[in-house]
């Protein structure tokens, strides 16, 4: 026999509220600028290795070694030190994320330690397990949707710590 009474119940089965999670969406304001950092670092790194390759590996290129293969895999190995030295010696972040006011820091609010940055960057050693990086991070729900997949492993975040362009001065107002 129904309990008409009971607003849960309805011909004697209990009916409840139909409840939907919604999944957290990335903060895609977030995503841009450390794409925008990445890429300011990026070039950085690359011209140092573009003069080094001319330097000292160009014998090499001409000798038949794979420059689009090679290249990037050697800008990936000296991306990975320029990053935890950026991050552990110079305040949590690389000239790029300086730019655009973003900083690498432990969850908790602490420095990145050399251990956490070599964690969180290591996947910048080539270009595919990066972006791989980004993707799982993105698709996939996390306690803080700021973080890249290596950044859950190694406890960091990555979080706007100043205006982006800060460093630029204002052009002073007019005197009266």
């Amino acid at each position: 026999m129904a309990n008409d009474n009971n607003p849960l119940s309805q011909n004697g089965l209990r009916v409840g509220k139909m409840t939907t999670t919604s999944i957290p969406q990335p903060d895609w304001n977030h995503w841009i600028l450390r794409l925008i950092a990445l890429i300011i670092d990026s070039v950085i790194v690359s011209i140092i290795v573009g003069i080094i390759w001319f330097i000292a590996f160009l014998p090499l290129l001409l000798g038949g070694l794979g420059y689009p293969v090679v290249f990037p895999f050697i800008v990936g190995i000296l991306q990975v030190p320029y990053y935890i030295i950026m991050e552990v010696a110079f305040g949590g972040a690389t000239f790029g994320k300086k730019i655009l006011g973003l900083q690498v820091q432990m969850t908790n609010g602490a420095k990145v330690t050399f251990d956490k940055s070599l964690i969180r960057n290591i996947s910048k050693i080539y270009w595919i397990f990066l972006l791989l990086d980004w993707l799982v991070a993105i698709v996939t729900p996390g306690s803080d949707r700021r973080q890249k997949y290596t950044d859950r492993f190694a406890g960091t975040t990555v979080v706007q710590a100043t205006q982006a362009f800060a460093s630029v001065t204002a052009p002073a107002s007019p005197s009266q």
